[in-house]
């Protein structure tokens, strides 16, 4: 099996873990719930991940991996409506790709009750459109949460409707207009 393939196979993994843990929580997903997600035995599954806490910090990584990919595509534009534009296609673009990885991350939101994954990738990503939670207006900061939270929520449901590449400008285009700048 090549390493691109074995790699595309491990992020669909832990693309469906993260829904998973988002839907029940890490504690009460199984091994076994994950296999069946991904359609592996429960061995096959183990032979790419050695546990469940294993999966778990892979999801994490993927996490850290995702936003240092995302950081770096705008990090040399200052901020403003440019970053904001190319900030929101990068993350509209990994939501379509890892809607469960979002899922994860929304589910503190969604579902208190469950465990929440560390707050660094969240502030990463406020951070990615020049906003410091502690020191942001509050008006930046609600705009770029609400943008962020549109995304999710949007590409999670263009996924169901298998429309992702079909919604993807309107996506892109509601969320800007969310941040507040005009249409170009």
């Amino acid at each position: 099996m090549s390493r691109a393939f074995r790699q595309q196979i491990d992020d669909g993994i832990l693309d469906r873990a993260a829904a998973l843990f988002a839907h029940q929580g890490v504690a009460k997903t199984s091994v076994q719930d994950i296999a069946n997600a991904v359609g592996l035995s429960k061995a096959g599954l183990l032979h790419h991940f050695p546990t469940k806490d294993a999966i778990h910090e892979a999801v994490l990584g993927l996490v850290g991996t995702l936003g240092d990919q995302l950081a770096s595509q705008v990090c040399d534009l200052p901020v403003g409506p440019v970053r904001d534009r190319r900030a929101l296609e990068a993350v509209l673009d990994i939501a379509a790709a890892h809607p469960g990885l979002v899922a994860f991350l929304l589910s503190p939101a969604l579902q208190p009750t469950h465990e929440a994954p560390d707050d660094g990738p969240a502030n990463a990503v406020l951070g990615v459109f020049g906003v410091d939670p502690e020191t942001a207006a509050t008006d930046r900061l609600v705009r770029v949460i609400g943008a962020l939270s549109a995304v999710a929520v949007l590409t999670i449901a263009a996924a169901q409707q298998g429309q992702s590449s079909a919604w993807r400008p309107s996506i892109l285009q509601a969320c800007f207009d969310t941040l507040g700048h005009p249409r170009s």
